[in-house]
């Protein structure tokens, strides 16, 4: 059985796609991009903000209590 997982800690998904999906004991999260989920903006244009800012919305986009 699978579970999509949906947040508004991360951006939405942009398409027709989910942010992750949780199947059995794995979870496929979906490429995230470095918006800021509260502005809908771009990160800043360094390289470290944006990989910093992915990183967060990957972070955002599951939670241990997803695999119960």
């Amino acid at each position: 059985m699978k579970k999509v997982v949906a947040t508004t800690n991360a951006p939405g998904a942009i398409g027709p796609y989910s942010q992750a999906i949780i199947a059995g004991d794995n979870m496929y999260i979906s490429g995230q991009l470095p918006i800021d989920p509260a502005t809908g903006e771009l990160a800043e244009a360094c390289i470290k903000c944006q990989t910093k800012q992915s990183l967060k919305n990957i972070q955002e986009s599951w939670s241990p209590k997803d695999f119960r």
